[in-house]
């Protein structure tokens, strides 16, 4: 099944595995695939690069919160994740889908959350003085695997924001989840008494 019709399958029911439905449609046989509100496109068109990328990044997270964490960590994980799946709704949403999917818009709390979370994080950590390499640990070393994801996601809305309409608000959350799975690898480390490797040059 397409990543929009899911999206849109979801969006109709919350309780849609409750149902049967089949995997595959065999609609996107031609190439092409459905966005939310009816309008097909290209499978390589800028859109799905946006939210495909926002997709791969949502799954490296799941393997990021498979890791032995704490709690409340956990929780911050599962809370972007719910955002990221309705930041690729928003994104799989063509001009009719839109009114659809409205009230999954990112709102400035959320990028608040991760605000407070990075402030509260920077709070208990030595201070930055000198680039340092990723890696240290498993955990640590998956908080920047999903950064550069992130990274990269950022980057995919913000060339489709040239061309189509995209809320500032969730750009924004794009851009702070970076810097709080920067902060949160840091952190992850500091915790466990990972030494950070410093770059050499």
């Amino acid at each position: 099944m397409r990543l929009s019709g899911f999206y849109l399958l979801a969006l109709e029911n919350e309780c849609v595995m409750a149902r049967e439905f089949k995997i595959y449609t065999k609609t996107g046989d031609d190439g092409t695939t459905g966005l939310v509100g009816g309008n097909r496109v290209k499978k390589y068109d800028l859109r799905l690069e946006a939210y495909g990328t926002i997709d791969e990044l949502n799954a490296s997270l799941g393997m990021l919160r498979s890791l032995e964490t704490d709690e409340e960590t956990r929780k911050l994980i599962v809370f972007v994740q719910n955002k990221l799946f309705n930041i690729g709704s928003r994104l799989a949403s063509d001009e009719k889908g839109n009114e659809f999917t409205a009230s999954l818009s990112i709102k400035p709390e959320d990028v608040s959350v991760l605000e407070t979370a990075i402030d509260r994080f920077e709070d208990q950590l030595p201070g930055l003085k000198h680039f340092i390499l990723p890696g240290g640990d498993q955990m640590v070393a998956q908080c920047h695997v999903c950064r550069t994801i992130c990274r990269r996601a950022e980057r995919r809305i913000v060339e489709f924001s040239e061309q189509a309409s995209v809320e500032t608000e969730l750009i924004k959350f794009i851009n702070r989840l970076s810097d709080f799975l920067f902060v949160l690898a840091r952190f992850t480390g500091f915790q466990k008494g990972v030494d950070e490797t410093r770059w050499k040059y």
